[in-house]
């Protein structure tokens, strides 16, 4: 049996370092965290060769007493925790006491501090974990770390180091992470004395934001916050026409620290379902304040990942706040006026300047129906062809315009048009209301149902209390749109696909099939969510004849294509009936219509989740639904349109997250126009 034996201590350094130090960019986070844990209010980063060749941080903080430095390349020796009972009550960076050790072993370090009462400092060499004695030494006030040649004598973890622009670039995004969490603190970065960074203190979150990813960035930035139970989320995220194809640009900040949380970056997706095209991600700025016991910071060695005590909760928080802010904002896309910069005020709350403010100053500081469903008339199997005839197009795109109403079971605020082509007097009733009353954002269920249960998980009275996005509110900035004499609004079809009307703020062009689709979604899952989905019911079953994969599929998402109108069952081999479908998808073949429904649940060859499938379905027949672009819509038709956009919530975006509209500012068109 082999030996049992003690590791030496220069050993069980190398391995610490192989789990701590992976690159130069972890040097520099650990040292410029620190640099912040020790009061600093300046810190300097000078790197070269991307940090293989030297890293030197250079604090103004409290210091390390000479009799320390020993200590403080020591493994396991901190100053920031006594006893286990604090790793549940961490305020700082660090707390494992593990870094200097590790970089010391692996590379030659050279310390320099000096505290602010004493006359001069004190500096210790280790080269690969051997100390020099201490000296007395000339240095300012802080401490000063450098690192030489790390990995010199680890030569396969020096073989594997990237390239020097590589290197280079993460050792950046560690220094962005801390900077963006600690405003108040100056910050250089320089590489092979170049400077990268000079960003010194700044009063607006917002300006530290802007040094790193540029003005454009800046001004699309809507702050955002919430305080409930002791739960503090507060920051910035963009604006939908802002996006990225990755979420690198998602700064989860934890009481100072980043963090990566998946419950977390799920919710903004979530918040952003249906304002995004598909691939794309949000941007955010995000920080969250909450009590210290509540979460473990000590799960990884990188201190990326945390456990959350209540994640459910801090989830639904971060969800409701999001959407409770895209619905009180008007999103519609708009054209700036050459050369003027926008202001905040059009992306922020009331005196959100001067809110800002105190809360960075407060950072700073360490301040803490009852069921429905119908059938049509029965119809053969196959659906009809569609009828040539010009009357009959014209009242099949009348209908798909007053769809909403009859599927919402409402009489509308407009007749759209009688078999004569008029327009007919306006109905009232007194269940005429605002369409996005009582719903939610997609998943959030507005009725106590259960179909709305089946798809999603039960809400809490407390929860359902707390979420804004429970009750949708009307766009605060949303401004109607301006009537002739004749009480129609002003519109006009550009090329059969664009519509042009104008509100308070200029002229606004919209598309006609992605507002059209974005009505027919919210109405379409309002009747899912409260199980009154109108079903067209077949004489005859159509058989379709699928593959084996796409078979079983169908078969295993009967239940969720029932509660879109879509009955189907198993007739023997891969042959799959299907008995009704969605009443709106009439001059759609049912054959045509399953083969489309089938090729979303296999697509990219993965199981999709329920609730992203019935979006998906959603998506799909409220687009099939709608009207195209090239259909010729008459001047009533426009009207009908128009009328409607303002019924629904999001109508800014289509389903799929492209705009319905662009509104052309009156600035803008006088800019063009050289009136000013």
């Amino acid at each position: 049996m082999p030996e049992i034996l003690q590791l030496p201590p220069s050993v069980v350094n190398k391995i610490a370092a192989g789990e701590v130090i992976e690159r130069p960019a972890s040097v520099v986070k650990e040292i410029v965290e620190n640099a912040v844990d020790s009061g600093a209010t300046r810190v300097d980063v000078s790197i070269e060769q991307g940090g293989a060749q030297l890293i030197r941080v250079a604090d103004n903080g409290c210091g390390i007493a000479p009799e320390q430095l020993t200590l403080a390349v020591a493994s396991h020796a901190t100053s920031k925790i006594r006893d286990a009972d604090d790793l549940f009550n961490v305020h700082t960076f660090g707390f494992r006491g593990e870094a200097l050790a590790s970089i010391a072993e692996v590379s030659q370090m050279h310390i320099r501090s000096r505290l602010p009462n004493e006359q001069a400092g004190a500096e210790l060499e280790i080269n690969g974990g051997r100390q020099s004695e201490i000296t007395p030494c000339g240095c300012p006030p802080g401490t000063i770390i450098e690192i030489r040649n790390l990995f010199f004598n680890t030569p396969v973890r020096r073989k594997f180091m990237k390239t020097t622009q590589t290197e280079l670039g993460h050792a950046s995004e560690a220094f962005t992470r801390i900077v963006l969490a600690h405003p108040q603190v100056h910050f250089t970065l320089r590489h092979n004395d170049r400077i990268l960074h000079d960003l010194p203190p700044v009063d607006s979150w917002r300006d530290r934001i802007a040094a790193f990813f540029g003005q454009e960035l800046s001004e699309h930035l809507m702050w955002v916050e919430s305080d409930q139970e002791g739960v503090k989320i507060a920051g910035y995220v963009a604006d939908p026409e802002m996006s990225r194809s990755n979420n690198r640009l998602q700064y989860l900040l934890l009481n100072g620290r980043f963090i990566r949380d998946r419950s977390l970056q799920h919710a903004l997706g979530e918040a952003y379902r249906g304002l995004l095209l598909t691939g794309r991600f949000p941007i955010a700025f995000v920080r969250i304040d909450l009590p210290s016991d509540t979460v473990d910071v000590n799960v990884h060695p990188t201190k990326i990942e945390v456990r959350f005590q209540e994640a459910g909760r801090l989830y639904s928080q971060l969800l409701a706040t999001l959407r409770n802010k895209f619905l009180t904002t008007d999103l519609t896309a708009k054209v700036q006026p050459v050369g003027v910069t926008p202001t905040a005020s059009s992306s922020q709350d009331p005196e959100a300047a001067a809110r800002h403010r105190r809360e960075v100053s407060d950072w700073a500081r360490g301040a803490t129906a009852p069921n429905t469903t119908t059938s049509s008339s029965a119809r053969p199997g196959a659906a009809p062809n569609r009828s040539t005839d010009a009357t009959a197009q014209a009242v099949d795109r009348q209908s798909r315009l007053g769809l909403n109403y009859a599927l919402s079971g409402r009489t509308p605020d407009f007749v759209p048009f009688d078999s004569g082509g008029g327009r007919t007097h306006p109905a009232h009733h007194p269940d005429s209301q605002d369409a996005s009353a009582g719903t939610a954002a997609f998943g959030q269920p507005a009725v106590s149902t259960n179909e709305t249960s089946a798809v999603n998980p039960p809400v809490s009275e407390a929860d359902r209390a707390g979420d804004p996005t429970v009750l949708a509110q009307q766009p605060a900035h949303d401004q109607p749109i301006r009537h002739a004499t004749g009480g129609a609004p002003l519109g006009l079809q550009l090329h059969q696909r664009y519509l042009v009307t104008e509100n308070d703020e200029g002229m606004v062009v919209v598309d006609q099939h992605a507002l059209h689709e974005r009505i027919l979604y919210e109405q379409i899952r309002d009747k899912v969510l409260a199980g009154r989905m109108e079903t067209q019911r077949l004489l005859v079953p159509e058989p379709v004849a699928l593959t084996s994969a796409e078979a079983a599929a169908a078969i295993d998402a009967r239940d969720t294509l029932a509660k879109m109108g879509i009955e189907i069952e198993a007739f023997g081999g891969d042959t799959i009936l299907v008995s009704a479908y969605p009443a709106m998808l009439a001059t759609m073949s049912p054959n045509d219509m399953l083969r489309q429904v089938v090729d979303l649940l296999l697509e990219e060859g993965k199981t999709p989740d329920r609730r992203d499938l019935l979006d998906e379905l959603l998506h799909m027949i409220s687009c099939k639904a709608a009207i195209k672009a090239g259909d010729r819509l008459s001047t009533e038709e426009v009207t009908a349109l128009l009328e409607q956009r303002h019924h629904f919530q999001d109508s800014h975006h289509c389903p799929h997250g492209r705009p319905t509209a662009l509104v052309f500012t009156r600035e803008e068109l006088d800019k063009r126009f050289r009136r000013t």
